[in-house]
């Protein structure tokens, strides 16, 4: 019987093995390579969880792991060997640690020809790591202590998609177009609750998120969003703009889907895209609405029957001003595909 029972638990790691396209011999390596502080499962065995073990340094990870999470731990150090073995690393999570930039190990993270993801939120870098490797699609580093990104540092990172560096200490002379340079693929780029008192220079035409809350932007340049033609979603909430920092049809983008503007100083609100689908001008120092001035099209051009042409607007935010109900009536015949309006 206990013949049987180790010929079952043989198959049942082969069909495992087959099923994740790893060869019996890589699963057996990989299983009897796990570091006794870490939980490799069989049924992931691609997968490494080291997480919330106290660990201070990275343990030797076996040679066939993609997915390796070491957060939660109290690690200082990536040494230059830290992941020489573990080639084939595809994901990194090594949020909250105490790992401090000195203590990076140079080219130990760029010779990783396939990790996609490298999370390392929550610990004490003063910089962005570098060398990166080329292969990185998304890269988090929020709440950190960095004041500095590396000229250079992002070039020939094609893939790179998602860049995330809220809550850290940048100011305007550390995001430029120098040190944002080769983000030729960037989706999204996260630089809330930073230092920043003037838009980030530098961004590629692909870039089509931009979260700047929590800055102390007090005014957008004019043609700023000329080089910018797929942004859709911009935050600007707890900055310090007012509506004289906004230039008139700055937000007339085709692309602008989300636009939030919430906990600033507007006295009006701006002129609304066509397209917009959900605005947040809430805790302002508007008084009053006027449909004339923001609506972008005219009211008398639109057709009762059809939709048209109509505004894309569906929801408004307007509470926290020093706005007074109703809303104005040529307000809602401009954005009849209003589904909420809070005030």
């Amino acid at each position: 019987m206990a013949g049987l029972q180790k010929i079952l638990v043989v198959l049942c790691l082969v069909t495992r093995a087959i099923s994740q396209d790893m060869p019996y011999e890589e699963l057996l390596a990989q299983i009897q390579a796990c570091p006794r502080e870490c939980n490799c499962p069989q049924n992931f065995p691609r997968a490494v969880y080291c997480d919330n073990k106290g660990l201070k340094s990275i343990p030797k990870i076996p040679p066939y792991t993609w997915y390796l999470y070491l957060q939660n731990n109290l690690i200082e150090t990536m040494p230059l060997d830290a992941l020489q073995n573990a080639t084939q690393l595809r994901w990194i999570n090594l949020n909250r640690n105490k790992i401090t930039s000195d203590k990076v190990g140079e080219g130990v993270l760029g010779g990783m020809k396939h990790l996609a993801h490298l999370y390392m939120d929550d610990n004490l870098l003063s910089t962005v790591p570098s060398p990166l490797p080329v292969s990185l699609e998304h890269l988090r580093l929020s709440r950190n202590r960095i004041s500095k990104i590396p000229a250079g540092v992002f070039v020939g990172l094609d893939k790179l998609n998602l860049l995330d560096l809220q809550g850290n200490k940048l100011m305007d002379d550390g995001v430029t177009e120098v040190s944002l340079k080769g983000l030729t693929s960037l989706v999204q780029i996260n630089l809330a609750k930073n230092q920043l008192s003037s838009m980030p220079l530098g961004l590629p035409p692909t870039t089509t998120q931009l979260f700047l809350d929590g800055n102390n932007i007090e005014k957008i340049p004019a043609d700023y969003f000329k080089g910018l033609p797929k942004m859709a979603f911009l935050r600007l909430n707890h900055n310090k703009l007012g509506s004289a920092g906004i230039p008139k049809d700055i937000f007339n983008i085709s692309s602008m889907l989300d636009l939030q503007l919430s906990h600033n100083q507007l006295t009006e609100v701006p002129v609304i895209p066509s397209g917009l689908e959900h605005l947040y001008l809430d805790h302002n120092k508007i008084a009053n609405v006027n449909g004339s001035s923001v609506c972008p099209v005219s009211v008398d051009s639109l057709d009762d029957s059809t939709n048209d042409g109509v505004p894309r607007l569906r929801y408004l935010r307007l509470d926290g001003n020093e706005i007074s109900p109703p809303i104005p009536r040529d307000v809602v015949l401009c954005f009849r595909l209003l589904r909420s309006i809070v005030i």
